[in-house]
Protein backbone atom coordinates (compact mmCIF):
# COMPACT_ATOMS: atom_id res chain seq x y z
CA UNK A 1 0.00 0.00 0.00
CA UNK A 2 1.63 3.28 -1.25
CA UNK A 3 2.36 5.77 1.63
CA UNK A 4 -0.22 8.97 1.55
CA UNK A 5 0.20 10.61 4.90
CA UNK A 6 3.09 13.47 3.68
CA UNK A 7 1.02 14.35 0.32
CA UNK A 8 -0.91 17.97 0.47
CA UNK A 9 -4.77 16.95 0.01
CA UNK A 10 -5.06 18.90 -3.25
CA UNK A 11 -2.11 16.86 -4.84
CA UNK A 12 -3.35 13.55 -3.10
CA UNK A 13 -7.03 13.72 -5.32
CA UNK A 14 -5.16 14.22 -8.48
CA UNK A 15 -7.16 17.01 -9.76
CA UNK A 16 -10.47 15.21 -10.11
CA UNK A 17 -12.28 18.16 -10.01
CA UNK A 18 -14.68 17.71 -6.96
CA UNK A 19 -12.53 20.30 -4.45
CA UNK A 20 -14.57 23.35 -6.85
CA UNK A 21 -17.35 22.05 -8.69
CA UNK A 22 -20.27 23.63 -7.25
CA UNK A 23 -22.51 20.35 -6.86
CA UNK A 24 -19.12 18.34 -4.88
CA UNK A 25 -16.87 20.38 -3.08
CA UNK A 26 -19.19 20.71 0.23
CA UNK A 27 -19.94 17.08 0.14
CA UNK A 28 -16.44 16.15 -1.07
CA UNK A 29 -14.40 18.41 1.88
CA UNK A 30 -16.66 16.56 4.55
CA UNK A 31 -16.02 13.30 3.19
CA UNK A 32 -12.23 14.12 2.97
CA UNK A 33 -12.08 14.97 6.42
CA UNK A 34 -13.76 12.13 7.49
CA UNK A 35 -11.60 9.53 6.04
CA UNK A 36 -8.71 11.86 6.99
CA UNK A 37 -9.75 11.61 10.69
CA UNK A 38 -10.61 8.14 10.69
CA UNK A 39 -6.94 7.29 8.76
CA UNK A 40 -5.05 8.70 11.27
CA UNK A 41 -6.92 6.86 14.19
CA UNK A 42 -6.32 3.70 12.66
CA UNK A 43 -3.11 4.51 10.94
CA UNK A 44 -3.64 2.68 7.62
CA UNK A 45 -5.88 3.51 4.51
CA UNK A 46 -9.44 2.59 5.02
CA UNK A 47 -11.63 0.09 3.03
CA UNK A 48 -14.12 2.37 1.35
CA UNK A 49 -17.40 1.07 -0.08
CA UNK A 50 -19.12 4.06 -2.68
CA UNK A 51 -22.90 2.48 -3.17
CA UNK A 52 -24.26 3.69 -6.20
CA UNK A 53 -20.66 5.34 -6.50
CA UNK A 54 -21.57 5.22 -10.98
CA UNK A 55 -18.34 6.92 -12.99
CA UNK A 56 -16.11 7.32 -9.65
CA UNK A 57 -16.31 10.74 -9.21
CA UNK A 58 -16.08 10.72 -5.41
CA UNK A 59 -13.91 6.70 -5.14
CA UNK A 60 -11.43 8.01 -7.71
CA UNK A 61 -10.71 10.81 -5.50
CA UNK A 62 -10.78 8.83 -2.20
CA UNK A 63 -8.35 6.49 -4.56
CA UNK A 64 -5.92 9.12 -4.64
CA UNK A 65 -5.30 9.72 -0.99
CA UNK A 66 -4.21 6.03 -1.16
CA UNK A 67 -7.78 4.54 0.32
CA UNK A 68 -8.77 1.09 -0.94
CA UNK A 69 -12.19 1.85 -2.60
CA UNK A 70 -14.94 -0.77 -4.14
CA UNK A 71 -17.88 0.91 -6.20
CA UNK A 72 -21.27 -1.29 -6.03
CA UNK A 73 -23.46 0.00 -8.71
CA UNK A 74 -26.09 -1.71 -11.00
CA UNK A 75 -25.00 0.31 -14.50
CA UNK A 76 -22.16 -1.93 -16.41
CA UNK A 77 -21.65 1.40 -18.33
CA UNK A 78 -20.87 3.22 -15.47
CA UNK A 79 -18.66 0.80 -14.11
CA UNK A 80 -16.71 0.85 -17.41
CA UNK A 81 -16.24 4.58 -17.41
CA UNK A 82 -15.31 4.40 -13.61
CA UNK A 83 -12.52 1.44 -14.80
CA UNK A 84 -11.16 4.20 -17.56
CA UNK A 85 -11.68 6.86 -15.00
CA UNK A 86 -9.56 5.25 -12.61
CA UNK A 87 -6.62 4.07 -15.15
CA UNK A 88 -6.44 7.76 -16.21
CA UNK A 89 -5.59 8.79 -12.56
CA UNK A 90 -3.26 6.13 -11.77
CA UNK A 91 -5.51 4.62 -9.19
CA UNK A 92 -6.90 1.70 -10.61
CA UNK A 93 -4.80 -0.17 -8.34
CA UNK A 94 -7.17 0.62 -5.18
CA UNK A 95 -10.62 1.35 -7.01
CA UNK A 96 -12.56 -1.37 -8.26
CA UNK A 97 -16.39 -1.74 -9.52
CA UNK A 98 -18.30 -4.50 -8.72
CA UNK A 99 -21.94 -4.91 -10.29
CA UNK A 100 -25.07 -4.31 -7.71
CA UNK A 101 -27.14 -2.50 -5.61
CA UNK A 102 -28.36 -1.85 -2.72
CA UNK A 103 -31.06 -4.42 -2.52
CA UNK A 104 -28.03 -7.39 -3.15
CA UNK A 105 -25.64 -5.38 -1.14
CA UNK A 106 -24.75 -8.32 1.44
CA UNK A 107 -24.09 -10.76 -1.77
CA UNK A 108 -21.58 -8.48 -3.20
CA UNK A 109 -19.36 -7.08 -0.57
CA UNK A 110 -18.44 -8.44 3.26
CA UNK A 111 -20.00 -8.09 6.06
CA UNK A 112 -18.58 -6.05 8.63
CA UNK A 113 -15.42 -4.69 6.99
CA UNK A 114 -16.10 -1.34 5.15
CA UNK A 115 -14.39 1.64 7.28
CA UNK A 116 -16.34 3.96 5.19
CA UNK A 117 -19.67 3.85 3.18
CA UNK A 118 -20.40 6.48 0.33
CA UNK A 119 -23.98 6.47 -0.77
CA UNK A 120 -24.84 9.88 -2.17
CA UNK A 121 -27.80 10.05 -4.38
CA UNK A 122 -29.42 6.66 -3.51
CA UNK A 123 -31.78 6.35 -1.33
CA UNK A 124 -34.22 8.63 -3.43
CA UNK A 125 -34.18 5.32 -5.80
CA UNK A 126 -34.31 2.01 -3.68
CA UNK A 127 -37.35 0.02 -3.51
CA UNK A 128 -36.99 0.05 0.43
CA UNK A 129 -35.06 2.51 2.11
CA UNK A 130 -35.43 0.93 5.44
CA UNK A 131 -33.82 -2.30 4.26
CA UNK A 132 -30.74 -0.53 2.45
CA UNK A 133 -29.72 1.53 5.69
CA UNK A 134 -29.95 -1.69 7.41
CA UNK A 135 -27.82 -3.46 4.86
CA UNK A 136 -25.40 -0.21 4.62
CA UNK A 137 -25.03 -0.81 8.42
CA UNK A 138 -24.61 -4.49 8.21
CA UNK A 139 -21.60 -3.55 6.08
CA UNK A 140 -20.02 -1.27 8.33
CA UNK A 141 -17.03 -2.80 10.31
CA UNK A 142 -18.02 -1.60 14.09
CA UNK A 143 -15.78 1.65 13.96
CA UNK A 144 -17.51 2.63 10.61
CA UNK A 145 -18.74 5.71 9.49
CA UNK A 146 -21.92 6.62 6.86
CA UNK A 147 -21.53 9.02 4.44
CA UNK A 148 -25.21 9.65 3.37
CA UNK A 149 -26.37 12.17 0.94
CA UNK A 150 -30.13 12.53 0.16
CA UNK A 151 -32.16 14.88 -1.93
CA UNK A 152 -34.50 17.26 0.12
CA UNK A 153 -38.25 18.08 0.33
CA UNK A 154 -38.26 21.77 0.99
CA UNK A 155 -35.70 22.79 -1.95
CA UNK A 156 -37.71 21.83 -4.42
CA UNK A 157 -40.84 23.62 -3.10
CA UNK A 158 -38.88 26.92 -3.18
CA UNK A 159 -37.40 26.13 -6.43
CA UNK A 160 -40.63 24.71 -8.32
CA UNK A 161 -42.49 28.27 -6.47
CA UNK A 162 -39.89 30.53 -7.68
CA UNK A 163 -40.44 29.05 -11.59
CA UNK A 164 -44.13 29.76 -10.98
CA UNK A 165 -45.26 25.86 -10.71
CA UNK A 166 -47.29 26.57 -7.32
CA UNK A 167 -49.19 23.53 -8.03
CA UNK A 168 -46.00 21.66 -7.90
CA UNK A 169 -44.38 23.21 -4.71
CA UNK A 170 -47.90 22.42 -2.89
CA UNK A 171 -47.58 18.95 -3.95
CA UNK A 172 -44.38 17.99 -2.73
CA UNK A 173 -44.87 19.86 0.12
CA UNK A 174 -47.85 18.22 0.96
CA UNK A 175 -47.24 14.33 -0.45
CA UNK A 176 -45.44 11.99 1.91
CA UNK A 177 -43.11 11.31 -1.41
CA UNK A 178 -41.80 15.18 -1.07
CA UNK A 179 -41.89 14.97 -5.32
CA UNK A 180 -43.93 17.43 -7.53
CA UNK A 181 -45.61 15.52 -10.07
CA UNK A 182 -45.40 12.63 -12.19
CA UNK A 183 -42.76 14.37 -14.56
CA UNK A 184 -40.19 14.53 -11.70
CA UNK A 185 -37.45 12.47 -11.90
CA UNK A 186 -36.77 11.71 -8.03
CA UNK A 187 -39.07 8.73 -6.54
CA UNK A 188 -38.95 10.62 -3.24
CA UNK A 189 -37.46 13.35 -1.18
CA UNK A 190 -36.30 13.38 2.43
CA UNK A 191 -36.21 16.31 5.50
CA UNK A 192 -33.70 15.82 8.12
CA UNK A 193 -36.53 14.18 10.53
CA UNK A 194 -37.59 11.83 8.21
CA UNK A 195 -33.97 10.67 7.05
CA UNK A 196 -33.08 10.87 10.76
CA UNK A 197 -35.29 8.10 12.20
CA UNK A 198 -34.28 5.84 9.09
CA UNK A 199 -30.87 6.23 9.86
CA UNK A 200 -31.10 5.85 13.68
CA UNK A 201 -33.24 2.71 13.16
CA UNK A 202 -30.54 0.86 10.66
CA UNK A 203 -27.95 1.54 14.49
CA UNK A 204 -26.09 4.12 13.53
CA UNK A 205 -25.50 7.63 15.49
CA UNK A 206 -25.45 10.56 13.51
CA UNK A 207 -22.32 12.89 14.40
CA UNK A 208 -22.90 15.66 11.58
CA UNK A 209 -25.90 17.20 9.52
CA UNK A 210 -25.37 19.90 6.69
CA UNK A 211 -27.09 20.84 3.81
CA UNK A 212 -25.94 21.22 0.07
CA UNK A 213 -26.21 23.35 -2.41
CA UNK A 214 -28.28 25.85 0.03
CA UNK A 215 -28.05 29.06 -2.40
CA UNK A 216 -26.29 27.30 -5.78
CA UNK A 217 -29.40 25.66 -7.51
CA UNK A 218 -30.77 28.70 -7.47
CA UNK A 219 -28.42 31.76 -8.52
CA UNK A 220 -28.48 31.79 -12.69
CA UNK A 221 -25.17 30.33 -13.95
CA UNK A 222 -24.36 33.90 -15.66
CA UNK A 223 -23.66 35.36 -12.35
CA UNK A 224 -21.03 32.75 -11.60
CA UNK A 225 -19.15 32.63 -14.69
CA UNK A 226 -15.48 33.74 -12.96
CA UNK A 227 -13.18 31.32 -10.78
CA UNK A 228 -13.51 34.31 -8.44
CA UNK A 229 -17.52 34.46 -8.09
CA UNK A 230 -17.64 30.44 -7.77
CA UNK A 231 -15.14 30.47 -4.73
CA UNK A 232 -17.69 33.14 -3.43
CA UNK A 233 -20.59 31.03 -3.64
CA UNK A 234 -18.72 28.33 -2.31
CA UNK A 235 -17.86 30.19 0.80
CA UNK A 236 -21.27 31.15 1.55
CA UNK A 237 -22.07 27.97 1.24
CA UNK A 238 -19.86 26.83 3.76
CA UNK A 239 -20.73 29.44 5.95
CA UNK A 240 -24.44 28.86 5.64
CA UNK A 241 -23.99 25.63 5.97
CA UNK A 242 -22.32 25.41 9.70
CA UNK A 243 -23.99 28.69 11.18
CA UNK A 244 -25.40 27.50 14.37
CA UNK A 245 -27.51 30.57 14.14
CA UNK A 246 -29.23 30.02 11.33
CA UNK A 247 -30.37 26.18 11.07
CA UNK A 248 -33.25 26.49 8.92
CA UNK A 249 -30.87 27.52 6.03
CA UNK A 250 -29.31 24.11 5.72
CA UNK A 251 -33.17 22.41 5.10
CA UNK A 252 -32.81 24.71 2.28
CA UNK A 253 -30.61 23.09 0.84
CA UNK A 254 -31.11 20.61 -2.37
CA UNK A 255 -29.00 17.80 -0.59
CA UNK A 256 -28.67 17.01 3.04
CA UNK A 257 -25.40 15.48 3.88
CA UNK A 258 -25.73 13.13 7.22
CA UNK A 259 -22.48 11.73 8.95
CA UNK A 260 -23.46 8.82 11.09
CA UNK A 261 -21.30 6.13 12.90
CA UNK A 262 -22.64 2.43 14.67
CA UNK A 263 -23.09 2.55 17.97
Amino acid sequence: MPDHADRPAARRSRGTGVETNLRTAAVWEAVQSVADDLSAQLDRPLRVLDLGGGTGGVAVALGGLGHEVTVVDPSPDALAALGRRAREAGVDDRVRGVQGDAGTLREVHDVGTADLVCCHGVLEFVDDPSDSLAQISAALAPHGVLSLVVAQRLAVVLARAIAGQFGQAQHALTTPEGTWGAPDPLPRRFDLSSVSGLVEAAGLEITDTHGVRIFSDLVPSALVDSEADRMALLDLERAAASHPDFAILAQLGAALHVIAARH
